[in-house]
């Protein structure tokens, strides 16, 4: 026999809010245009009502706009939580997309270590297995565990590297230099670019102070500006990451390629949401709109200029 028992919200077992749906949201006209009708119709009643009912319904229409406003107060900060939400999870739906489009560099990267080790390793067991360990062979097995030691070390700082950038964390200001940010992600994009024949120029400010910001959000903005900047460039090319001071209380850092550049007329529409010129199961189009909500929530301002033919420069301005 059926069990005939409505089934309970998943989301409510696991203690999550539920999210209404659409057909159940409350409308919005009582509180725009019923209760300003009301008040209206109060204020000319008041005119001709005695002093104590008059008294009475101006206390009913205060209560009534009360309510109005926490209820309007409620929805907007229900509203706010779920694009919160809903930024999380883009920004979250981006890391993945863009550690997918790493992943030949990152498995590059990661092989020529492990390469590396192996061939120690094979010559190690060789000394080994010799009969008499001379001090020539202690010392070429010393010189080939340093050795592994040292690409064990590189394929830390690649998994490190990779691990800081995809977990997901919640925003927290901490105090760090924009040249170690840039470095960590220019380093994950190098090996790949190199290989395509793309140059990564660096051009840091040594003098420039820590600034205080949310390092895995910039992280996520760096590393989209460099990946969009390598898919821009065809064939041979150069990348150019810089830092630099902006006025006394900003600073500035800029990603330029020398790439295909971008057309007048999409100038306006390039920090759009799924805007992309790229053909299908290249690109999203949320990268450069994530960017934006990104650097715009940290405070700060994205900028772009670019000549058709001549490459693209991305320059994003933050406070101190």
């Amino acid at each position: 026999m059926k069990d005939e028992k409505p089934r309970g919200d998943p989301a409510a077992a696991a203690g999550e809010p539920a999210v209404a749906p659409a057909g159940k949201t409350r409308p919005l006209w009582p509180h725009l245009i019923g209760l300003p009708g009301l008040t209206a119709a109060a204020v000319l009643s008041a005119m001709v009502l005695p002093i104590p009912l008059a008294v009475i319904l101006a206390l009913f229409i205060a209560s009534l706009t009360a309510w109005s406003a926490a209820a309007l107060a409620s929805r907007i900060r229900a509203s706010e939580q779920q694009r919160c939400s809903l930024d999380a999870q883009l920004v979250q739906s981006q890391k993945l997309a863009a550690i997918g489009e790493m992943s030949a560099g990152i498995a590059h990267e990661i092989n020529n270590p492990m390469a590396i080790i192996a061939q120690e390793s094979d010559w190690m067991t060789h000394l080994m297995t010799l009969p008499e360990v001379t001090p020539e062979n202690m010392a070429e097995l010393r010189d080939s565990l340093a050795e592994i030691v040292r690409q064990v070390d590189r394929c830390k700082a690649i998994t490190h590297n990779l691990l800081n950038f995809s977990r997901k964390m919640e925003p927290i200001l901490q105090q760090e230099h924009l040249e170690k940010i840039m470095e960590d992600m220019v380093l994950l994009v190098e090996k790949e670019a190199r290989l395509q024949g793309v140059a990564i120029v660096r051009d840091y400010d040594p003098e420039l102070a820590a600034i205080e910001t949310d390092v895995p959000l910039l992280r996520q903005v760096i590393l989209n500006l460099l990946l969009n900047a390598f898919q821009a460039i065809p064939g041979q090319g150069a990348i150019t990451v810089s830092t630099r001071p902006d006025g006394a209380n900003r600073v500035a850092i800029a990603v330029a390629d020398t790439g295909v550049g971008i057309p007048p007329e999409n100038m306006s529409k390039i920090f759009n949401p799924f805007f992309t010129t790229k053909p299908p199961g290249v690109g999203t189009g949320l990268g450069l709109s994530m960017c934006h909500g990104i650097v715009d929530r940290l405070g700060g301002a994205i900028t772009v200029e670019s000549e058709a033919g001549k490459g693209s420069r991305f320059t994003v301005t933050l406070p101190r």
